[in-house]
C-alpha cells in the first residue's frame, strides 16, 4: 500500500480550499524556496499517521491557517488533513477490513482506506481526532491499525553524531525498540546477555565474601570488590537501627530491553569521521523499517532536506540508492531538496514544485511536456538549469552572449536579479519549449504556476547590400508575421516571449546608442582572444581606442548611416569566418564597459538604456520576470 492522495485544509499556510495531491507509488521530490510549502506537507502527514521513532508531535494555535494581512480573530477553527491509502495487497488488507472501501476492477478486488486527522480549537484548547473508513464515512481508527502506518521520518538539520550517541530516549534507541527484531522484550537475546554480565558483575562484589576464604585485609595492596561491598555494609550496619538494617549490593541499574538499547551509541569505524559520514550513518540507521521483510504495514519514507551535510557526489549516491530500493521494494519515499544538483538528477515526473499556497505535480498528466521533452531534459537538465525550479522569476536566452548580459542590464535598471529571485536560463538554442513547458499545466482551471517566464530570442531577419551597396532592412510585413508565428509558440500561461527588433542581440546593440560601446567590446574582445597570456593591457585599451575613431570616420566619409554600422560591425567583424570573435567574450568586455559607466554616473547610463527603443525588449523581459510593472507588448 501507498499514501495515494493528501488534502490539506486550514492547516498552516494552506486555507481552505487548501490544497489536494496526488502522490507517486515511489519517490515523490518537493521543491521551490523557502517557505513555499515543503516542510507544511511532511508535517501534516506526520500529525496523521506519526512516526516509528515517536517524534514528538503537539497541535498549536498556530498551526491553525492564518490568511497573510488579516486580524488574528480571523484565525481558522478548525483543521482537516486527508490521507488516502490505496495499493493494498491482500496481506496488508487483512489488517484494515474495518474500515476499508473495497471495488471491483474487472473481477479483481481493489481497495482504498481513507484516514481524516480534525481538529478544533475551543477556548485556547485544541482538540483532535483520527477517523477512518471508506470514502465518505469514517470511524475511530484503533491502536493497532494507526501502528500499520507509522512512517519513518527524517528531520532537516540533523545533528546526527548527537542523534547515535547512547543516552535517555536516544534516537538510535527509538529507532531499534521499534524494529521487528525487538519486538520480544522479555527473553530478547540482549536482554540474557545482560541478566549474565549482572550476574557476574554482582558475583565480583559477593564471591569471596560468601566463600571460605576470608576478605582481604585492608593492608594488602589491593583491595577486591567484595571488601568494597563488605565496607559499604559496615557502614550502613552502623548508620541502621536494630530492627532495621540496611544492607546494599552492587548490580546493572535495569536491565529492561529499552534501557539496553538507550546505552548503545552507533559509531563508524573511521576514527574521526565528519559530519556528512555521520549523517549516512543516521540516514542508514533511520531507514531500517523500510526494510523489514514480513512486515505488513505502510512502507513510507519522509525525509527533509536529505542534502544536508552531503557534498554533492555524496548526494548522487544517496539519491540514486533510495530510487532504486524504492522501484524493488514497493517503498514510498517524499523528500523535500533545496540541492539544484539533487533537481536535476531527479526523473521529472517524480517532482513537485511548491509555490506560494499551491504545489504543481510534473507528472505527464498535469504538465505540458511532451515524452521527447523528458528525454530531452533529462540528458541536458543539469544543476544550473535545475535552479529554475527555486526561482520566483525566469529569463530563458538562447547563448552565452544574453546569459551574460541580461545581469548587467538588469542590475543596471535597479532590477537585480538575485534580489528578484531571477534565474537565467540558458537554453543554448531555440529550445525554448523543452523548458517552458515546464511551466504550462495541462488543467489551467485548477490553477497555474505562477512563476513568470521570460524568452528572450532573436527575430533572425538578416539585412541585405543590395547591388548599390545600400542596406535594406527586411519587410516590415514579414518582420511582423514572424513576431506573431514566435509569439504564438511561445506565449503560453505566465511563459511570455521578448522578441529583438531585426536580428541578434549584438545587432541591437550596435544599432543602439550605445554603438561605440559595442565597436570597443567587440576591438577588446579580439585583443583577448588572441592573447591569453597577457590579456587586455593599457597599451591595448590606447590602441583600440584610436581604431575606434579610424573606423567611425572612414564609416563617415563614405556616409554610412548607424544602421550601416551596425551591419558592418556585425556581419564583417563579429561573424566574420576568417577571424570570427567570441559573443561570449564581446559580451563579457560589454558589460565591463557598462558596469564602469554605471559605477562613474549611474542615472546617466540608466536612463540611457530605459530610453532606448532597440533595447527595451531586454528591459520589458527582465520587469516582467520580476513583476515590477506593467509590459508593453
Amino acid at each position: 500500500m501507498y499514501l495515494s492522495e493528501l488534502s490539506i485544509k486550514n492547516f498552516r499556510k494552506y486555507g481552505n480550499p487548501g490544497l489536494n495531491l496526488k502522490l507517486n507509488k515511489h519517490l515523490n521530490v518537493l521543491v521551490g524556496e523557502n517557505d513555499s510549502g515543503k516542510s507544511t506537507i511532511v508535517e501534516a502527514i506526520k500529525f496523521v499517521l506519526n512516526t516509528y521513532s515517536n517524534d514528538y508531535i503537539r497541535l498549536n494555535t498556530e498551526d491553525f491557517h492564518l490568511a497573510k494581512g488579516v486580524n488574528e480573530e480571523e484565525r481558522a477553527n478548525e483543521i482537516e488533513i486527508v490521507c488516502v491509502f490505496r495499493g493494498f495487497t491482500i496481506e496488508e488488507a487483512k489488517h484494515f477490513l474495518e474500515w476499508l472501501h473495497i471495488e471491483k476492477d474487472e473481477e479483481t478486488p481493489t481497495y482504498s482506506l481513507k484516514v481524516v486527522f480534525s481538529a478544533k480549537r475551543k477556548d485556547k484548547k485544541v482538540y483532535h481526532d483520527i477517523t477512518a473508513g471508506g470514502i465518505d464515512t469514517g470511524k475511530y481508527l484503533n491502536g493497532e491499525a494507526r501502528n500499520l502506518l507509522k512512517t519513518t521520518f527524517l528531520k532537516p538539520l540533523r545533528d546526527a553524531e548527537i542523534e547515535m550517541t547512547s543516552r535517555r530516549n536516544s534516537r538510535l534507541s527509538q529507532v531499534l525498540i521499534n524494529h521487528s527484531a525487538f519486538e520480544n522484550e522479555e527473553e530478547h537475546e540482549l536482554v540474557n546477555a545482560i541478566k549474565d554480565a549482572n550476574a557476574r558483575i554482582m558475583n565480583y562484589f559477593i564471591e569471596e565474601e560468601a566463600g571460605d576464604e576470608p576478605v582481604q585485609d585492608h593492608n594488602t595492596e589491593e583491595e577486591t570488590g567484595a571488601q568494597i561491598l563488605k565496607d559499604i555494609n559496615e557502614y550502613l550496619e552502623n548508620f541502621s537501627s536494630n530492627r532495621n538494617t540496611l544492607k546494599s549490593r552492587f548490580n546493572i541499574s535495569d536491565i529492561k530491553l529499552k534501557s539496553i538499547l538507550e546505552r548503545l551509541q552507533l559509531n563508524l569505524e573511521d576514527a574521526k569521521p565528519g559530519l556528512g559520514s555521520h549523517n549516512i550513518l543516521f540516514i542508514a540507521t533511520e531507514l531500517l523499517f523500510l526494510q523489514q521483510k514480513e512486515y505488513e504495514g505502510l512502507k513510507l519514507a519522509l525525509i527533509e532536506e536529505i542534502e544536508a551535510h552531503l557534498h554533492t557526489q555524496a548526494q548522487m549516491r544517496l539519491i540514486d540508492y533510495l530510487q532504486k530500493r524504492s522501484d524493488e521494494s514497493d517503498i514510498q519515499i517524499i523528500l523535500t531538496t533545496h540541492s539544484t544538483s539533487l533537481a536535476s538528477k531527479i526523473p521529472l515526473e517524480t517532482m513537485f514544485i511548491c509555490q506560494n499556497d499551491k504545489v504543481f505535480s510534473l507528472n505527464p498528466i498535469e504538465i505540458g511536456l511532451l515524452k521527447g521533452d523528458y528525454l530531452f531534459l533529462e540528458r541536458f537538465l543539469d544543476s544550473t538549469k535545475a535552479d529554475l525550479f527555486f526561482a520566483q522569476g525566469v529569463i530563458m536566452v538562447e547563448g552565452d552572449a544574453e546569459n551574460i548580459l541580461i545581469p548587467t542590464i538588469a542590475k543596471i535598471i535597479g532590477i537585480p536579479l538575485s534580489k528578484n529571485g531571477i534565474t537565467v536560463l540558458n537554453v543554448g538554442s531555440t529550445a525554448f519549449l523543452r523548458y517552458s513547458r515546464i511551466f504550462i499545466r495541462s488543467n489551467p482551471e485548477n490553477g497555474t504556476i505562477n512563476i513568470p517566464v521570460s524568452c528572450i530570442t532573436d527575430l533572425d531577419l538578416k539585412p541585405e547590400i543590395d547591388n548599390q551597396d545600400k542596406l535594406i532592412n527586411p519587410p516590415q510585413e514579414a518582420a511582423d508575421e514572424k513576431r506573431k508565428r514566435i509569439t504564438v509558440r511561445l506565449n503560453n500561461q505566465n511563459v511570455k516571449a521578448f522578441i529583438s527588433p531585426i536580428w541578434t542581440l549584438e545587432h541591437d546593440f550596435a544599432r543602439s546608442s550605445f554603438q561605440e560601446d559595442v565597436l570597443r567590446a567587440v576591438l577588446w574582445a579580439k585583443k583577448i582572444q588572441n592573447s591569453d597570456t597577457v590579456g587586455l593591457t593599457d597599451n591595448k585599451k590606447e590602441n583600440v581606442k584610436e581604431a575606434i575613431k579610424k573606423y567611425m570616420k572612414d564609416n563617415e566619409e563614405k556616409n554610412y548611416s548607424s544602421e550601416r554600422i551596425a551591419y558592418e560591425i556585425y556581419e564583417n567583424i563579429v561573424t566574420k569566418e576568417s577571424d570570427k570573435v567570441s559573443k561570449a567574450i564581446i559580451a563579457q568586455c560589454l558589460s565591463d564597459i557598462l558596469l564602469t559607466k554605471f559605477k562613474k554616473n549611474p542615472n546617466s547610463i540608466r536612463a540611457k538604456l530605459l530610453s532606448e527603443p532597440l533595447l527595451e525588449y531586454l528591459v520589458n523581459a527582465i520587469k516582467y520576470a520580476a513583476g515590477v510593472s506593467e509590459v508593453k507588448e
